[in-house]
């Protein structure tokens, strides 16, 4: 019954490929068309048919036409052949890296009765696909090799697609994981090798890639006209075979399914909940604690071992989740790579690069950072940054230094004068005004002068509590609790200081030291998947209200940084995660009431009118 299955879903994969093609085949007769009428109107001429002022007006006509027509059909013809459709970002796996997985992989399409995938790459993705990549060079195909060439009146098999394996996969799935969730991937590359199916898939990779072409932008006013006309006509193919070219890789995937069945099924069920499980580490882990990290000029070096860890401690959190110790004893897939190291750091580098937009290559302002190294290369500097941060937009406000006279130093930087700025409005001195206009951080425009509103619940940075807005209510708020203007304000200046450095920065990744492979992708979009929004006025100030109670509690009690690998940045006080602190600032800001943080200071031994050391 399997192999009645796969042969059905491959037979009507088949079927609408030669769809894709006729609609190919219609595009070549009407562009045909008027070079056929001209052709009878001058054999009729020829033969005394079709004689007369009129006829010879109707040959001028259309052999005019027929040859225009015939130019623009053989440039956009030659324009989607031409054309490099988009190559997603990967780091290569050369064999002599990866002997064991390549053997795998071989074994595997061996068992399927399917081509084996011409190479293999990482995607810092929890992801696997087959990728077509004979079109990624100008010229000629790739020379064929020896099982590539069939005899006399036989097509030629194309080249076998690339196997693209989701980094986080290898390092937290086992071995028999791993080939279970590959089997159906592989066995792709049976409806691929298909002429009818590889033709049609080039046809419809080429016409995307001529409306990317058609759209970019920069052209002078002829050569725009030209690529209007071209973007049109791609489009329209595109839309007269989008229907049968999505049914057809429906019925390429039914057929790969079907044909893997017999291929470790019942391991495949477990394995796929691994699936889902790295795709939650790996969301996590990227949000939570690399995020922070690339906002800081620093790349994990080690992301798809962090998704090990993240998982193993989840594992000890959660009860339901008893199995993963014996499961973890088992021969992980990364040990099918000779140098795992190396290749979770490159893939660690393009995962930078695709979502958050880093330089290709290591920097002064853009270096690697191992695990170990994180609480104090990136915990620490984070909350020192942005104290400093704080404290430079409390001297642009004009707001005086603590005058308590048991701190040492007046006017040093101190968590008592942020406290005291956002309780003393209305005490006697007004709050004051932010700047007029504040730059964007992405574009350089201008912002509006007052925070914007938040329209839903949002998550804080320091624990995950929500904090709710409401539009409506704002000016309500502020009236009832006073020191919420001066967290308005505080949170406005912020945002123009941070929106200033932003735009001072170099952004964007850089080509040099691209490989042939990668220097297939527009760097100009980086990044390519961003992870988050921009952060809101408000929740900045909660991020570094936050950071200066922390630099206060590392200098004066004791505390140290640290990572929390399912919540990132944390804070340990007595060897014990401070999970307090958040609800207690946001009662700072949102409420103007300091009672519960002063509190939580003397209750933990933090001295807020002592100086911190910032960056």
């Amino acid at each position: 019954m399997t192999g009645i299955g796969a042969e059905a879903g491959a037979q009507a994969a088949r079927s609408r490929a030669l769809a894709v093609l006729r609609v190919r085949g219609r595009a070549l007769a009407v562009a045909l068309l008027p070079a056929a009428v001209a052709v009878i109107l001058l054999t009729g001429a020829s033969a005394g048919h079709f004689v007369g002022r009129g006829w010879d007006a109707a040959r001028w006509v259309f052999g005019v036409l027929a040859v225009l027509v015939l130019l623009a059909a053989a440039g956009i013809a030659l324009v989607v052949a031409r054309a490099r459709p988009a190559v997603s970002p990967t780091v290569p796996i050369p064999e002599k890296s990866a002997p064991d997985l390549y053997r795998m992989v071989r074994d595997l399409a061996e068992r399927l009765d399917v081509p084996v995938p011409s190479a293999i790459a990482l995607t810092p993705d929890c992801d696997s696909w087959l990728e077509d990549r004979t079109h990624t060079a100008h010229g000629p195909p790739p020379r064929p090799g020896p099982d590539e060439i069939a005899g006399p009146g036989r097509r030629r098999v194309p080249v076998a697609p690339v196997l693209v394996i989701g980094s986080p996969f290898l390092w937290w799935m086992r071995v028999g994981e791993l080939r279970a969730v590959l089997a159906p991937v592989i066995a792709g590359t049976g409806p691929s090798a298909h002429p009818d199916i590889a033709a049609a898939r080039r046809f419809v990779r080429g016409l995307d890639a001529a409306v990317a072409v058609a759209s970019t932008p920069g052209r002078c006013p002829l050569t725009r006209g030209v690529c209007a006309a071209l973007g049109w006509v791609a489009r329209l193919l595109l839309r007269g075979c989008r229907e049968h070219a999505t049914q057809m890789e429906r019925g390429v995937a039914a057929a790969a399914s079907e044909r893997a069945q017999a291929v470790d099924y019942g391991l495949r069920i477990v394995a796929q909940e691994q699936v889902g499980l790295a795709y939650a580490g790996w969301d996590r882990l990227l949000t939570r604690v690399a995020l922070p990290a690339w906002r800081m000029g620093r790349w994990p070096s080690g992301l798809d071992a962090g998704v090990v860890a993240a998982l193993t401690e989840l594992s000890r959190r959660d009860r339901l989740a008893e199995g993963f110790t014996s499961r973890l004893g088992e021969r992980p897939a990364c040990d099918l790579l000779e140098e795992p190291g190396a290749m979770d750091e490159a893939a660690s580098l393009l995962a930078a690069r695709l979502f958050h937009g880093g330089p290709a290559e290591p920097g002064p302002d853009w270096a690697p950072v191992d695990w170990q190294a994180y609480p104090e290369e990136v915990v620490d500097r984070t909350w020192r940054a942005d104290a400093a941060r704080l404290h430079r937009v409390l001297d642009a406000l004009g707001v005086r230094a603590c005058l308590d006279p048991a701190a040492p130093d007046p006017g040093g930087p101190t968590l008592a004068r942020v406290l005291d700025h956002l309780t003393e409005a209305g005490a006697g001195q007004a709050a004051p005004q932010p700047p007029t206009t504040h730059p964007r951080a992405n574009d350089g425009a201008d912002a509006p002068q007052e925070p914007a509103p938040d329209d839903a619940s949002r998550t804080d940075a320091a624990g995950g509590s929500e904090i709710p807005a409401g539009g409506e209510a704002e000016a309500d708020h502020a009236a009832e609790h006073p020191g919420t203007e001066r967290s308005a304000t505080l949170a406005a200046g912020l945002s123009a200081q941070l929106a200033r450095e932003e735009s001072a920065a170099p952004r964007g990744a850089s080509a040099s030291g691209q490989s042939p492979e990668n220097g297939l992708w527009d760097d100009g979009g980086l990044p390519l998947f961003p992870l988050q929004p921009p952060r809101t006025a408000r929740d900045l100030l909660t991020d570094h209200v936050t950071a200066m109670v922390c630099c206060a509690a590392v200098d004066t009690a004791g505390a140290v940084p640290a990572l929390d690998w399912l919540d990132g940045p944390a804070l340990l006080l007595d060897g014990e995660r401070a999970a307090d602190l958040a609800p207690r600032v946001l009662s700072l800001i949102e409420e103007g009431d300091p009672g519960p943080l002063r509190d939580w200071l003397a209750a933990s031994g933090i001295r807020p009118e002592k100086p911190v050391r910032l960056v």
